[in-house]
């Protein structure tokens, strides 16, 4: 069985599929269209501007890391100048304080030496004075001239 095609009803199927196509272009197709190319420009755009700000994170990043470094390195610098300002104290400390015992030691023996020989003196004249002493009590007179002398020194 043929059916034969009926030309009108055709022509007016694609004449009513040409309206339909350019009313729904204009009012579904074309917008919806527009939209989507609209929202990827955007996703392009925040893409674009997400990687510039990450771009720009890892740049502060590193300048941080390298101003953190050299803050270290000036730290250590001066922590390092400080210790040995301190050590080159603490030596000078160390002489001051070895010449000031150096010193308070030869003070200490001088004084000694003094007081030494003023007891050997003080001795030596008890040690005339009780030998005159003897002498006179052994002899049981009272000894003449030089050691009698010697008793008043």
């Amino acid at each position: 069985m043929h059916i034969p095609p009926n030309w009108g009803t055709f022509f007016a199927l694609i004449v009513s599929f040409l309206v339909f196509w350019f009313i729904f272009s204009r009012l579904f197709f074309r917008p919806f269209l527009n939209l989507l190319s609209e929202r990827e420009r955007r996703f392009k755009e925040l893409n674009d501007r997400t990687e510039e700000l990450l771009r720009q994170a890892r740049l502060a990043d590193e300048e941080r890391e390298a101003r953190l470094a050299e803050v270290r390195k000036d730290g250590i610098a001066r922590r390092e100048s400080e210790r040995r300002e301190a050590e080159a104290e603490a030596a000078q400390m160390m002489e001051a304080a070895k010449a000031a015992a150096h010193e308070a030691l030869e003070r200490a023996r001088e004084k000694i030496e003094t007081e030494l020989k003023a007891a050997e003196h003080d001795l030596e004249r008890m040690g005339h004075s009780l030998a005159n002493e003897l002498a006179e009590r052994v002899l049981g007179r009272p000894l003449s001239g030089s050691a009698a002398t010697g008793k008043n020194n």
